[in-house]
Order: C-alpha cells, then sequence, then structure tokens
C-alpha cells in the first residue's frame, strides 16, 4: 500500500498533529536513563561508562542532524521524518532483541538518536512553513515545549513496564515512532516547489550561518542550555534513585525513581511556554540570561540536597528543572525569526548540531565527576556533579553581564 498525502491542514490541525506526532516519536528517548540503576548493575557499567550510553544518544543525533536536517531545505520534510521514525524504531528493538552490554547499547542508543534528529526538527520545519507572523513564535513554544511530554512519556512507559523486564520496557518503546512517521506523512500536503530564485545553502556549509550574528547568539545560548537540560535529564532519575536509598523511603510505581521524574518532565511545557511569554513582553536577551543564570546557581545547590525528605527533593528539582527549562522556547522561537530565508534547514541544522554536542559531553561529564569525586554512593560527589551543569550557564550570563557593562562605560 502507498503513502499518500491528504489536502493541506489548517494550522491549528497541524500544531496538534505535530505535537501527538513529537510525543509518539519519543517513546525511545528516555528509556536508558529511566532504567539506568537497573541496567548499569546488570551489564557491570561504570558511572562514566553510563554516561557514555546516555550521552551516545547525542552523539547519534549529531552525526544525522547536519544530514536530516539540512536536508529540509531540498527534500520534503515528511519523507525525513518517515525516515527518522524508522530509525528509532530500529534502536528500540535493538535494545529489547540484540543488546548483551556496553558496545550493543552504544550502537541501539545511537540509532535512538539518529532518529530524534530527524522527528525534532524537520518537524519544526514542518510547523513554521505552515504558521507566519506573531503567531509563529507561539506555535514553536507550543511545539518545543511537547519535549517535555515526550520526555515523561517515555519515563513513565518504562517505569510502568520495568517490573516486567527492561527489554519489553525498550520493545514498547519502539512502537511510538511506527504510529509516528505514517501519522506525519499522510496527515501534511508535499513541500511546495521552491522559487526559482531561492538557492539553498549548500550541505554543510555553515559560514552563511556563522556570519549571521543574532542567530549565532541563539545558538551559542541553546548550546548551553542543552547542556544543562540533557545532562539534567540522563542523571536525575538515578538521583532520585540515590536519595531514596539513603533516605530508606518506600514507594509505590507511581512515586519511584523514574516516575518522580516524568511528573518532573510534564511541568516542562509551562516553563516553556510562560518564558517565551515572558521574552515576548520583555525582550528575549534578558529573560534569557536571568534564566540562565538563575538555573546555574541553583545547579550548585541541588545535587547537595539528597539527604533530605524526599519531599523537599522533590521541591528542590522541580524548581531547578522549571529553571533550565524557562529560556528553551525562547531561544529556538528566537531562532527562527532570526534565520536567513533559504538558510532556515541549515540554520536549525547547526542550532541543533551545536545543542546536541553539549547534550553529548554533559551526560558524559557528569559521570566522570561523579566517579572523580568519589562515586555515586556519596553526597558531596551529587553536588558536584550537578554543578557542572551549571557552569556554562552562569559564565554565559556573567561574561554577556560584564561585556554590556563594559559597552556602557566606554560611552
Amino acid at each position: 500500500m502507498t503513502l499518500s498525502a491528504e489536502p493541506a491542514v489548517s494550522p491549528a490541525r497541524s500544531l496538534l498533529l505535530l505535537c501527538a506526532a513529537e510525543i509518539l516519536s519519543m517513546t525511545g528517548f528516555a528509556t536508558f536513563p529511566a532504567l539506568l540503576p537497573v541496567l548499569r548493575a546488570e551489564w557491570g557499567l561504570s558511572n562514566s561508562e553510563a554516561g557514555l550510553v546516555s550521552g551516545i544518544f547525542f552523539a547519534g543525533y549529531m552525526a544525522a542532524v547536519p544530514v536530516l536536517v539540512g536536508l529540509t531545505d531540498r527534500i520534503d520534510a515528511r519523507r525525513i521524518y518517515l525516515l527518522a521514525t524508522a530509525l528509532a524504531c530500529a534502536g528500540s528493538l535493538g535494545f529489547a532483541f540484540l543488546v548483551q552490554g556496553l558496545f550493543s547499547a552504544l550502537a541501539c542508543q545511537a540509532l535512538v538518536g539518529a532518529g530524534l534528529a530527524g522527528t525534532y526538527m524537520p518537524g519544526l520545519r514542518l510547523l513554521t512553513d505552515h504558521f507566519h507572523g506573531p503567531t509563529q513564535s507561539r506555535a514553536v513554544a507550543f511545539y518545543t515545549s511537547c519535549f517535555g511530554f515526550g520526555t515523561a512519556a517515555s519515563l513513565l512507559l518504562a517505569g510502568a513496564l520495568a517490573t516486567t523486564g527492561w527489554r519489553w520496557a525498550f520493545a514498547a518503546a519502539a512502537l511510538g515512532p511506527c504510529i509516528a512517521g505514517p501519522l506525519v506523512f499522510r496527515s501534511f500536503p508535499p513541500a511546495p516547489p521552491r522559487p526559482a530564485d531561492l538557492r539553498p545553502a549548500a550541505l554543510f556549509d555553515f559560514r552563511p550561518v556563522l556570519g549571521n550574528r543574532p542567530a549565532m547568539g541563539y545558538i551559542l545560548g541553546y548550546a548551553a542550555h542543552c547542556w544543562e537540560l540533557f545532562g539534567l535529564r540522563s542523571w536525575m532519575p538515578a538521583f532520585f534513585a540515590f536519595s531514596l536509598g539513603i533516605t530508606a523511603t518506600q514507594t509505590s510505581p507511581l512515586l519511584g525513581a523514574a516516575a518522580l521524574a516524568a511528573w518532573i518532565n510534564l511541568l516542562g511545557p509551562l516553563a516553556s511556554i510562560l518564558g517565551n511569554e515572558a521574552a515576548v513582553r520583555r525582550g528575549r536577551r534578558p529573560v534569557v540570561l536571568a534564566v540562565m543564570a538563575a538555573s546555574g546557581a541553583l545547579a550548585c545547590v541541588v545535587g547537595f540536597s539528597a539527604p533530605l525528605p524526599i519531599i523537599l527533593v522533590f521541591i528542590v528539582m522541580t524548581i531547578y528543572f522549571l529553571l533550565v527549562m524557562g529560556d528553551s522556547a525562547a531561544l529556538t522561537a528566537g531562532l527562527v525569526a532570526a534565520a536567513e530565508p533559504g538558510r532556515r534547514g541549515s540554520t536549525m541544522a547547526l542550532h541543533s548540531l551545536l545543542g546536541f554536542v553539549a547534550g553529548f559531553v554533559a551526560p558524559l561529564a557528569f559521570g566522570a565527576v561523579l566517579d572523580l569525586a568519589g562515586g555515586n554512593e556519596r553526597v558531596p560527589a551529587w553536588g558536584l556533579a550537578f554543578a557542572s551543569l551549571g557552569i556554562w550557564g552562569l559564565g554565559g550570563a556573567a561574561f554577556s553581564a560584564l561585556r554590556r557593562r563594559g559597552k556602557t562605560f566606554s560611552r
């Protein structure tokens, strides 16, 4: 049976469809982090090796995103989306039926990452082709905020199926992308013909983007954001497991380590949308810098909260996560607005590439700090590991403030 596209959908319906597909395409996104304590013990992984498996997801993303997102300037984004969901499905099925340890896990996790590379930003490209003017920023905010719903759904699915065996959890995670790809392909019309005078940027040629200073500001800010966000998401369930263990707290499946992380991730979309609204009203630059400084400062505190009652740990982690998410949509909406016509795909590709380079290194760096500071059974080690997540946000906010102050004094 041949897949075919339906007539054009309304902007509101296209937003709902793409948000639903985004959540479905991400069912394998957090399966490994959710099952990290179990898999680390079963495979005999060190914290650095566990961080490497978490981080290789982003290496797969990094390898695929310049090609898959850059090609949206040339090829119908629906076709890219369909191919990427097949990659994500194959990665989760590989975990379910093939993985035996570190190296096979690295290969399958990289495939899942490559799948996200061809769904998240190409989905955003489809969205921005349907929205124009003032509503585009809000549509981007809603779409990017659904990343949090996708993460939460992945965590809850893995946590709920953990007792049936981790392979079943990965098998279930493969179903979402299998639904998302055909849904997007059939629901959207083919891409319209490009104007003859609008030449796309050469694939892998990011020089025009590097020369776009407003866009590069958002790209570098997004890299700092991703360092903190993906390092946090990769290790949050393990941190909750550590806190529950040292306080000897008995929990139900709905309040276990993976579930606690999932409930927090469900709040992320609200923070992202509200942060974008604040940026629209008060200016993106001051809002983004203020949020980065606050989240970076709290990163230096959150890891030391582990011995507190779990309700307090949950509250501190929730506040930290909300701050981390506060600048997410504002950065991406700013990037879309700053991208030059004909180079939107390549601009999004570099935005995603540098962000997920940071996303790849951050979980590995977190695990390395944890090991170097004494291991995952020591509170100070967790404190220093979380502090390592806030360094770029704090540094970027401080540098920007000093630079702005220097310009003021030089006048």
